[in-house]
């Protein structure tokens, strides 16, 4: 839904538009997500999933007053500490924080399914690396969900 929104965001503006246009589309996203699960009783997204694991009742209002308060919140906050923010991760040592990252992403890996959850966790990475190398966009290796889900 972000990429998707990205031609209306203007060049001059694509740092703060980028982040408008993902969060717009990611709370439309998930109030869609509200109705389908409503209306279908078929959760779609890992929210609606959680929401349904937790025997939270369907009241539709009161779920959208839940997603509008957390708009309105996070819109807030964005006001608040947006720019304090974005000077910190933009002084941020990038090598140190990908370094911290990917570690911790393999602990959670072995920490759920072990040495497999590893070795899984390092091909997707390296699945990963391919499309800039070809000059495509990472978003295409998406494709790989479509054949799981028609078949569920």
């Amino acid at each position: 839904a972000a990429v998707a929104a990205l031609p209306a965001v203007p060049r001059r503006e694509a740092d703060r538009g980028f982040i408008v246009a993902t969060s717009g589309a990611n709370t439309t996203n998930t109030v869609f997500a509200l109705f389908a699960l409503a209306a279908l009783g078929t959760p779609r997204t890992g929210v609606t999933v959680a929401i349904e694991e937790a025997g939270v009742p369907l009241a539709l209002p009161v779920l959208l007053v839940a997603v509008a308060t957390a708009a309105v919140c996070g819109f807030t906050l964005v006001l608040l500490v947006g720019d304090a923010y974005l000077r910190v991760v933009g002084n941020a040592d990038y090598t140190t924080l990908s370094v911290a990252v990917l570690t911790l992403l393999v602990g959670v890996s072995f920490a759920f399914a072990g040495v497999f959850g590893v070795g899984v966790f390092a091909v997707s990475a390296l699945l990963g690396l391919v499309p800039p190398r070809l000059g495509a966009r990472r978003v295409h290796l998406m494709g790989v969900l479509i054949g799981p889900l028609m078949l569920s």
